[in-house]
């Protein structure tokens, strides 16, 4: 096992990218707990989870009380995210801890980190074709809100990713008329129950290490806070392809 030092200086890193670059942790944390820590995939998974929600309870909070939050889209998205993610939670009870679960983790992350790549790289494209797009139905709207919800419920209690970049994705072609400001606090809003779901469901099956996961949060508090104060000061282009290279490689490299 790394020293405590090791875990807190990674959550300072994934911390600050977060909050220079706005991706979900999951993306960075889960595949760095398991191929640099040589964490166990289920309980990377699961202590991240648990870490993604205690940070994003605080963010709501803030957002709640600046009004930003589009509570009827997050209610839409929990109606399809919380049964996908216990019937997730059910499968990998009924499995246990075995390869095939571990197996199974690794390669839904790295899919998941595959299909946020593109999120990343073609969002400013994505905002101008959706803007300009034909609107949808209201009805069908909503149908679409829910379905996204089972997908995401799906990925994220599998491995943590997909609450991010996927939704922010989603969310900005099927509401284009809603502020990005209001898009992003109401997918952290989405996240807090999803994550706390998912996470509560791998700490009750042990699958939480609380020990990394304070040592995580030591480091990631301050570090979301410099990142935050730091953004915008690098160009958006050079950041979005960084990260969808850096991603892209650590996808391929978990499949």
């Amino acid at each position: 096992m790394p020293h405590s030092w090791l875990y807190t200086l990674s959550g300072l890193l994934v911390g600050f990218l977060v909050g220079m670059t706005g991706v979900g942790g999951g993306s960075l944390m889960t595949p760095l707990l398991i191929l640099l820590f040589g964490v166990k995939p289920q309980s990377a998974v699961g202590t991240d989870l648990l870490y993604a929600a205690i940070t994003k309870i605080f963010g709501t909070a803030l957002n709640r009380h600046h009004g930003v939050v589009r509570w009827r889209i997050v209610l839409l998205q929990m109606a399809g995210s919380l049964p996908a993610g216990l019937l997730c939670l059910i499968f990998l009870r009924h499995f246990g801890p075995s390869p095939f679960v571990s197996k199974l983790i690794t390669e839904v992350l790295g899919v998941a980190l595959l299909l946020t790549v593109p999120a990343i790289l073609f969002k400013p494209w994505l905002q101008k074709w959706s803007i300009g797009a034909g609107t949808l139905r209201p009805q069908t709207v909503d149908v679409l809100t829910v379905f996204l919800g089972v997908v995401l419920g799906t990925l994220v209690t599998l491995s943590s990713v997909g609450a991010g970049a996927i939704g922010m994705a989603a969310l900005t072609v099927l509401y284009p008329r809603v502020s990005t400001r209001e898009l992003v606090a109401t997918d952290i809003a989405h996240a807090v129950p999803l994550a706390l779901l998912a996470g509560g469901g791998h700490w009750l099956q042990g699958a939480v290490d609380t020990v990394v996961l304070v040592e995580l949060l030591m480091g990631s508090i301050p570090g979301i806070l410099l990142g935050t104060l730091l953004a915008g000061r690098l160009p958006e282009d050079a950041q979005r392809w960084f990260l969808g290279i850096l991603l892209a490689i650590i996808g391929l490299r978990m499949i």
